[in-house]
C-alpha cells in the first residue's frame, strides 16, 4: 500500500507594506485590485452622481444606446411642447374672462346714456326715447313682436349689467294694461364689429329686471321683442325703461 499523500497549504507570501483592505485591513500590493484574503474590490468606481428629477421622468429616463430612440424620443418631446402651447392659448381667452368677471364684480356700477336710439316702428307719442328718460310711467309702443330699437354710445366701454322694466309701467295697476315682450334677445356689438347675442326670457310681473352681459369694448345695443303676452286688439307692446351699467 502506497503511504497517504500529505496536503500542504499554499505558502502565501506576506505583504507587509502595501494598500490595506477596506473590509479586512490586510495589506495588498498597489497593483492588486481585489483583496488578497477576503477578495473584496480595492479600488472600486466610483458612484455617479444623482440624475436631475427631470431626468427621471419619461422619456428622458430612457437611455440611448448610440442613436438609437433619440428621434422618437426627440418627436416625444416636441409632441409635448405643441400640446403645452395649444393648450395655453385654449386656456388664455377663459383666464381673461374669468379676470374681467371678477373685476366686474370688485368694481362698482355706473350708469351709462346712451346718444342715439332708433326704433324700428313705434306707436304714436309712445316713442323708443322714453325708455332713457328715467321715468317708468312712459314707455316705448311697438304695434307688435319682432320690433327691435337700437342704444348708440358714444364710446366703447365694458357693458356689465342691463336693467329692463318691462310693460307700460312699474305699477302693477298701469302694467297689465298693455301688452309684453316675454322674451328679448340682445345683440351688442363691439369697437371691432364682432357682435355677442343673448337670448333672455323676462317674468311677466312689474319692476326691474336685471340682466347681467360683462362684454367689453361695446358701442351699441340692440334689443329684439318677441313672445308677446296679452297682445290683443287694441293693444300694443309696452317696454318701459332700459338702463345701461359700465363698470366704473
Amino acid at each position: 500500500m502506497a503511504p497517504r499523500p500529505v496536503v500542504r497549504s499554499a505558502v502565501v507570501p506576506d505583504e507587509a507594506a502595501g494598500v490595506p483592505c477596506p473590509a479586512c485591513g490586510a495589506p495588498n500590493l498597489p497593483e492588486r485590485r481585489f483583496c488578497r484574503r477576503c477578495a473584496t474590490p480595492l479600488n472600486p468606481a466610483a458612484k455617479s452622481a444623482p440624475l436631475s428629477w427631470w431626468r427621471t421622468v419619461w422619456p428622458f429616463s430612457r437611455r440611448a444606446r448610440a442613436s438609437s430612440g433619440r428621434v422618437v424620443r426627440g418627436l416625444v418631446i416636441l409632441a409635448v411642447l405643441v400640446a403645452l402651447c395649444a393648450g395655453g392659448l385654449l386656456l388664455l381667452p377663459a383666464g381673461r374672462a374669468l379676470i374681467e368677471d371678477t373685476r366686474d364684480k370688485m368694481g362698482k356700477a355706473q350708469a351709462v346714456t346712451p346718444v342715439g336710439i332708433a326704433a324700428s316702428s313705434e306707436i304714436p307719442r309712445h316713442p323708443a326715447t322714453n325708455t332713457t328718460d328715467g321715468l317708468n310711467n312712459r314707455y316705448w309702443g311697438a304695434p307688435g313682436p319682432d320690433a327691435t330699437v337700437t342704444y348708440t354710445f358714444s364710446k366703447p366701454f365694458r357693458l356689465i349689467d342691463v336693467i329692463l322694466t318691462n310693460g307700460a309701467s312699474k305699477s302693477p295697476e298701469a302694467y297689465a294694461r298693455q301688452a309684453r315682450a316675454l322674451q328679448v334677445d340682445l345683440e351688442m356689438t363691439t369697437a371691432d364689429g364682432e357682435k355677442h347675442r343673448k337670448k333672455v326670457t323676462l317674468s311677466d310681473k312689474p319692476g326691474p329686471q336685471t340682466i347681467v352681459t360683462g362684454i367689453s369694448d361695446v358701442k351699441t345695443v340692440r334689443l329684439f321683442l318677441h313672445s308677446p303676452a296679452g297682445l290683443t286688439k287694441g293693444r300694443h307692446l309696452a317696454l318701459a325703461e332700459v338702463e345701461f351699467f359700465q363698470r366704473s
